[in-house]
């Protein structure tokens, strides 16, 4: 379970890198409406996938060793769970220090939008998320070997090995549910936070008797969104003029402003956020 755990994390590695490359080769790419952010949520989505399927297979690889156990080369497989527990903590070492940078990119705006990562700041780069968590699953898995194989060998608890691969398996699918969760958010343009919509809709109501009668606002990348405003106005300006009045801090790299006139004072519109 060890061994073909981390095989399919080299794979899911590879897949991270590529949206990377894919992502800064074509970020000017005019196909592209949104830029290229979703390449990174769809290749943490793929990512996430790939650790359930293989989570799988541990589960039903140690439930055939409950059934008809057989013989291990105890010294052998300690020495390559030992070895893989270095490799991955090397890993995560050099992960963590991009992942720890993130946070603090994530954690540098101002209150009114910070709090648009309403779940760690670590998942706004889902690639960056989906790699971190690979390597940690792997080291998870060469302790859980680890300890389930010393276990075997000295208390003859030959039991410890496929349990052990049974729980790193629940453990593993569980992480993945989170990734998969937060990088579907963003491929299914489901709704931004109530935070960064709320912020939108108050920047623009804060000038005169603007009353925004549409908003969408939907992820297009790692922390990047899109907002598509309607609003009826007794004072018409252009378009730039109101998307001038979003803060310049707001992580809104795409905006749509559409413009209705009223004759007079304009009454409450319906929130349709």
């Amino acid at each position: 379970a060890d061994g073909l755990h981390m095989g399919s994390h080299a794979s899911a590695l590879a897949v991270a890198a590529f949206a990377y490359y894919y992502t800064r080769r074509h970020a000017r790419d005019a196909r592209f409406n949104y830029g290229t952010g979703k390449v990174n949520s769809l290749a943490a989505f793929a990512s996430g996938v790939m650790l359930v399927l293989f989570a799988l297979v541990m589960a039903g690889e140690s439930v055939k060793r409950f059934v008809s156990p057989v013989t291990i080369e105890f010294n052998w497989a300690i020495f390559v769970a030992v070895v893989g527990l270095a490799v991955n903590g090397l890993c995560l070492l050099i992960l963590g220090g991009h992942v720890h940078f993130h946070e603090e990119h994530a954690h540098g705006h101002d209150d009114a939008v910070h709090s648009h990562q309403q779940e760690d700041p670590r998942h706004a780069d889902h690639s960056l998320w989906s790699s971190y968590l690979h390597v940690l699953a792997d080291a998870l898995t060469s302790v859980l070997a680890i300890f389930a194989l010393l276990g075997a060998k000295y208390l003859h608890q030959l039991w410890l090995d496929p349990f052990m691969g049974v729980v790193g398996a629940v453990l593993i699918v569980r992480w993945s549910w989170g990734l998969l969760r937060a990088s579907a958010h963003v491929l299914l343009d489901m709704r931004a936070p109530a935070e960064i919509v709320d912020g939108i809709r108050q920047a623009i109501e804060a000038e005169g008797d603007n009353r925004v009668s549409d908003l969408h606002v939907r992820a297009v990348g790692p922390a990047i969104y899109a907002a598509e405003i309607a609003l009826v106005t007794s004072d018409p300006q252009d378009a730039d003029h109101y998307a001038r009045l979003l803060p310049h801090d707001m992580p809104v790299a795409h905006v749509t402003v559409e413009v209705h006139g009223c004759p007079s004072s304009c009454p409450p519109v319906p929130n349709t956020g």
